[in-house]
């Protein structure tokens, strides 16, 4: 049957190409207005229907796998291989040490004492402990002023580093969401570069540290030189601590909420305010209870600062106490930061 000459014509065609013909019934039948929006390489007519194929491409039946590989096309923010991701983070380097020192001066900006802060905050809450452990509590363990007091200071220093490594950690990428997804920059820079802030910070308490110690006697000795092996090794279990809290702390923002009272248990169970060996022999421990609560990592870098630091310790440095501290830097430092790697191209995600 031949198409009606008066009516309109259409063709709806399987690709996304379409011919409209249209007549205009206010003009002759031989007057017709044609819209098209095709390229025609070939066509088949049937009853006033036009379709149109396109041609074949060479890319069809290759899987998205192999369209990248063709055209050089790699996986936004895909992770890089553990040697190249080093690679990347030396040359980083110069953002990591800036980066740690704006946010050392940012931290207190708006406090009229400023950076006083981070030493008086460490010896206000030594002083709180003095006062409860020390005088309340009898928690000295025979230990006089002269090496009580160093001994409670030593420790609130040191643990502080660690403790506040891992807060800073846990909000390392979920605290910086702007900046991790903004730029490209191998994400393992952010709580490296917090660990080396409270390094900094560490460094500056020192000198108060010094004084304490100078004040009760304890004058410097070449045992103090062991202060830098026991704070290196404490760094890289810090900087190993903080980048697992990070990918824990991006995956699950709750757990900055949960860490501080994990990390006041961890304070208690490892002596910061009174001798730890001495109060588990008075609570009558087991021992293997008191081996765990002398090998944890706090316990460990805290005594190798005292007996570094303070005369006359009622007790000799236990030999293994070194090996700890290395076992300990070792384990977190290399598996935090392979943990870390694995996720990189998950944060800032979602």
């Amino acid at each position: 049957m031949a198409p009606d000459p008066t009516g309109p014509t259409s063709c709806h065609l399987t690709s996304s190409y379409q011919i409209r013909i249209e007549r205009d019934p206010g003009r002759g039948p031989a007057q017709r207005t044609l819209k098209t929006k095709v390229s025609t390489v070939s066509e088949t007519t049937h009853d006033s229907a036009v379709a149109v194929s396109a041609p074949p491409s060479p890319d069809d039946g290759l899987s998205p796998a192999e369209l990248a590989k063709k055209y050089g096309l790699s996986v936004s923010g895909a992770r890089v291989g553990l040697g190249e991701y080093i690679r990347q983070m030396w040359g980083r380097r110069h953002f990591i040490l800036a980066f740690s020192q704006a946010k050392l001066t940012a931290q207190y900006s708006q406090a009229k004492l400023g950076q006083l802060w981070q030493v008086a905050t460490p010896l206000l809450n030594a002083a709180v402990y003095f006062f409860i452990f020390g005088l309340l509590l009898g928690g000295r363990g025979g230990m006089g002023n002269e090496q009580y007091i160093p001994f409670l200071v030593t420790g609130v220093f040191v643990f502080t580093f660690s403790q506040n490594s891992a807060m800073a950690g846990v909000r390392a990428i979920s605290g910086n969401l702007g900046l991790v997804r903004a730029l490209h920059f191998p994400r393992a820079s952010l709580p490296i570069s917090f660990s080396l802030q409270q390094l900094q910070q560490l460094l500056f308490s020192m000198i108060v540290l010094v004084v304490v110690l100078l004040g009760f006697g304890h004058f410097p000795d070449f045992s103090w030189l062991l202060v830098i092996p026991a704070l290196a090794l404490q760094f890289v279990f810090n900087t190993g601590l903080a980048l697992i809290m990070a990918r824990m702390g991006a995956k699950t923002p709750d757990l900055a909420q949960l860490l501080p009272f994990i990390l006041r248990t961890w304070m208690y169970a490892s002596g910061v305010m009174y001798p730890l060996e001495h109060m588990l022999q008075k609570a009558g421990a087991h021992s293997w209870v008191s081996d765990v609560l002398l090998a944890n990592p706090a316990a460990v870098y805290m005594d190798l600062m005292r007996y570094a630091l303070i005369d006359g310790m009622p007790e000799a440095l236990p030999p293994h106490v070194w090996s700890f501290a290395l076992g300990w830097a070792v384990l977190f430092g290399v598996g935090g930061f392979v943990y870390f790697w694995k996720a990189e191209e998950q944060y800032g995600r979602g």
